[in-house]
This record gives C-alpha cells, structure tokens and sequence, in this order.
C-alpha cells in the first residue's frame, strides 16, 4: 500500500514538473514572438509603387542615419489600393500620382501628402525610327504616332492600363488627346466611334505588355522594341545602361497635345501613432529639402515645378535622349473618378489588343488534392467574367484561351475563340484526372508550335506554364530549338507551386524574356498577377 502511495505521490510531481516545464516553453516561445513583433511594430512600414524600387537607396540611407528601421514593400498602382481598401497596416505610402489616393474606399486616413518630384510619362522610340518617322527635335502629336501605327512603321510595348500608373495613366491621356482636349472627358466621348476607332487603333500598336514598370525596363534592356510608353526617369536609366552596353539609346518625344504627369505624392497613414506621424514628417522634409530633392534629381525625377529648369544636370537629362528641360510640357487633365474606372473597364473589355493566352497546366500526381482544387480555384476565378472584372482581369469576347494539360504527357488541349465564353473550359478543367509524372517541355513546344501560326499584328500572345514539381521528362533541348526557330518573340511566364524547382522555371523563361511568379502561398494571387502580363 506504501509502495502504491508513493507511485502515486511520484506520478503526480512528474505531472507537475510536465506542467510546469510545458507552462515554460510556452512563455518562452510566445516571449520570443513578442520581441519579434517588438522588432516589427518599431519599424517605419512604407507601401511604395514599384517604379520608386530605384530610389530605395536613398530611403534606406536615410533611415540608416537616423538609427531607425524601415520595412518597404512594393506594389503596383491597382494592388496598392487593393493593399489599403483591404486594411494592411503601413504608416505612409509613397504613390505614383494623386489621383489614386483619392480613388481609395477610405482616403480620410491619407494624411500630408507631398508631391515629391515631376515624371512625365511618354514615348520612348529608337533613334534611328524616330528619325525616320521624323521625330527628332519636331513637334510631334498624338496623331502623329497613331498615324505611324496605322502605316505600319511603329510598335511599342507598355505596362499593363489595369494594373500600373504609367498604364493607366498614358490610356488616360491617349483618350484626352485624342478627343481633341475636351475640358473634361465625359461618358459622351468614350462613346464617340471616332475616339472608339482612334483608341483601338493606337493599341493596337502594342506588342507586349508588362504587369509592371521594373520588368518592362529589364525586358528592354534584354529584348530588341521599336519603342515604349514608360517614365521619363526610366528611360534616362535604361539609356544609362544601353550606353554602356554600346546600343542604341531611345529617344524621347512628348506628345505636344498632351503629357501625362506623375506627382509621385508622399503621405502618412494616420494610424493615430505620434511617434510614427513625427518619423514620416521629418522623413518627408527631407525628401523636399535641397539636399533630398537633388538625390531624386540624380535618379532621373524632375524636382521643379514650374515646368522648365535651364539648370538640370545635362548628364542626366541629355539633349541627345530627346530630353529638353527649358521647354514647357503641356500636362493632360486627369477625368474624374467614375470616368477614369469606366475608360479602364472600356479599355479592357473592347479597346486593348486581343490576346491569345496558352494555359499549361500540371495534372502530375503531386496535384492530387489540395492542389489540384486550388488550381481548378484559381482558373475559376480567371476564366469567370463576373469574378474576375472585380479585378479588371477577364478576357475579352475578342481573346483566345487554349489549355493545354499535361502529366508526364500532354494529356488534352481544349479552346474557346471568345474569352467571354469559357463554361466548357472550366468544365473540362474541373474534370481533368491527376496522375503520372512531371513533363514541361512537350506542352510548352506544343504551344509554340499553335501560337506561331497566329497573327501577331491581331494579337498578342503568350504562354502561362503551372508546375508544382520538378520536370523529369522531355528535352529543355527541344524547347529551347523550337523557341529559337520563332519568327517572333512569344513570352512565357511560369508559375511555380508545391516543390516547383525555381531554376529550372527561370532557365525557362529566360529563353522567353519571361518571368517566374511564386504562387506557393497563394496560387490565386499569382494568377491575378500574371494577367497583367498577358
């Protein structure tokens, strides 16, 4: 009975210690997330658009100074808004141009904002076009290029109108000039079948477009385009890097109508957070001062705000590049807001190019399951008119989607000629098996071979490839010589998912001047974006 007593009395201090040392490592774990948020929550949080990424330097060396941390983060013009209609917590945000800031759902919280320097957005043409096309140092038109586009003599690509400021904001202003600056663009003129046939004309000279302002800047740098739409700073840097690469530098011409301008506005978010409202006002003095206004300079941003500046460093904004300081640009007025969302809802349902879109995706055995639903999920959503115009992702009645499945074969390929009719696609995709292995290669030469005989003056083309694992048949070989044998660059973006292997997606994509999005946390989301790009 003492024997049993004591077992007793011995179980219990070890249940005892077990609580204890339990209740310990618990504390200590939760201690160690509270300094980590400690560490989090006293840094300064910035939302900047991803053009400003060039001038993180300058940002951070400030912080440095000031023994503060800061945490940016980077997005485009839509998905910023998207950021803080959905409440993510930053204390400024560092925008592309004004005009967003009062689009957002709650804009009373959008406290101090500056404009912190000028970016015209405007054309940027090879030289030795622009001097073909008679536009070195001429007045130019907005007419003048749609005429240029109409003969045939003059492509561009452009950041996507849905999804970025530059965009945007050019489509905004093509509108404008083209409706002969009317004091303010109505719902009158977007209905006019001049302006109808203008603008659908004048994209129609687009060849490729960019989800983003960086990734247009290092295509450029990579591929050969007659011309492009981007900032003015971004085409002094790209000059920058071609020079140096002894190429061919663009040529900047500003349409004499009309040249959208970006104000790139600094503000707080009024979090009621003392300390943090004291760090951005002293951080944005900075900027606005003498010396914070010269770094920008440097970086290609007009600092000046009377519209000429017979003082700007000549080695940053060369006269050779097109580039004339101590000339008046005549600005575009901005529409309001119920205008500005029907021209982008106008643009992405009838006036942009068609497109003509090859989904690839994996049914290997590794998507069974929670994969495979968040594939089907996502296609879903894409492939969904309604769901996806929350978004201004959908396709037009005027597109072309293929999908063409795959496993370590290629397992079946369906198609619709009109994007607003996809009900058998999503069908056929929730219906698709999942088994066997990994083969990346033959869908993606298969889908060379389809878009190779389209028309790329009809429409644009690309290609999405979905993976969750690693390629273990077909040849990289193959792919690589049937890219090559293309008349026309066809780009191709990758989506990697599960245990997808990076390298070999980027050794991909990198024959077609494409790009790897990561949609491990959220395969949705990486879909949306990639819509930009196609």
């Amino acid at each position: 009975m003492k024997l049993e007593n004591r077992q007793k009395k011995s179980l219990s201090i070890l249940f005892i210690i077990f609580i204890c040392l339990f209740a310990f490592i618990y504390l200590l774990t939760n201690a160690g997330k509270n300094i980590i948020n400690d560490i989090t929550s006293d840094s300064f949080k910035i939302l900047a658009s991803s053009e400003n990424k060039d001038i993180e330097k300058v940002i951070t060396d400030y912080f440095k100074n000031k023994g503060q941390k800061v945490e940016i983060d980077y997005a485009g013009t839509i998905e910023i808004m998207d950021k803080l209609n959905s409440g993510e917590n930053y204390d400024a945000i560092w925008a592309s141009n004004s005009i967003w800031l009062y689009m957002l759902e709650d804009s009373s919280k959008i406290t101090n904002s500056k404009s912190t320097s000028i970016n015209p957005i405007v054309f940027g043409i090879k030289k030795s076009i622009a001097e073909n096309l008679g536009f070195v140092d001429k007045e130019v038109y907005t007419k003048d290029i749609l005429n240029a586009i109409n003969e045939g003599k003059l492509k561009f690509v452009m950041t996507s109108a849905t999804r970025t400021n530059t965009g945007a904001s050019s489509y905004l202003g093509f509108l404008q000039t083209l409706a002969g600056n009317p004091e303010v663009l109505t719902e009158e003129h977007l209905q006019d079948p001049n302006l109808v046939t203008d603008i659908t004309n004048l994209l129609n000279g687009v060849t490729r477009t960019s989800g983003s302002d960086e990734f247009l800047e290092d295509i450029m740098k990579k591929g050969s385009y007659d011309a492009a739409i981007s900032y003015e700073s971004s085409l002094i840097n790209l000059n920058k890097t071609l020079e140096k690469q002894n190429k061919e530098p663009y040529y900047i011409v500003y349409p004499i109508d009309g040249v959208t301008i970006s104000d790139s506005p600094l503000a707080y978010v009024n979090n009621k957070n003392e300390s943090k409202e004291e760090i951005f006002l002293n951080f944005q003095s900075y900027i606005l001062s003498k010396e914070g206004q010269k770094k920008l300079e440097e970086y290609g941003r007009r600092t000046w705000y009377g519209g000429i500046n017979t003082k700007a460093d000549k080695n940053t904004f060369k006269k050779e590049w097109g580039i004339d300081t101590a000339k008046y640009i005549t600005p575009i007025k901005y529409p309001s807001s119920s205008i500005i969302k029907q021209s982008l809802a106008l643009y992405q349902t009838e006036f942009r190019k068609p497109t003509h879109t090859v989904f690839c995706l994996d049914y290997s055995g590794s998507m069974y399951g929670q994969g495979n639903e968040q594939l089907v999920n996502a296609m879903n959503y894409i492939l969904t008119e309604e769901e996806a115009s929350k978004n201004l992702l959908q396709f037009s009645f005027k597109d072309k989607i293929t999908v063409i499945t795959f496993d370590d074969k290629i397992m079946n390929q369906f198609s619709t000629e009109k994007g607003t009719e996809t009900s058998e696609l999503i069908y056929r995709i929730q219906n698709e098996q999942v088994d066997g292995g990994t083969n990346l290669y033959d869908p993606l030469v298969k889908a060379l071979k389809l878009l190779s005989t389209e028309n790329s003056d009809e429409y644009n083309l690309s290609i999405v490839l979905m993976t969750d694992g690693e390629g273990n048949s077909g040849s990289f070989s193959n792919y690589k010589s049937q890219y090559k044998n293309l008349k026309e660059e066809i780009p191709i973006y990758a989506i990697m998912f599960g245990s997808a292997e990076r390298r070999q997606l980027e050794q991909i994509t990198r024959v077609a001047n494409g790009k790897v999005f990561d949609g491990r946390s959220n395969l949705l989301e990486a879909f949306k974006e990639v819509r930009g790009y196609n």
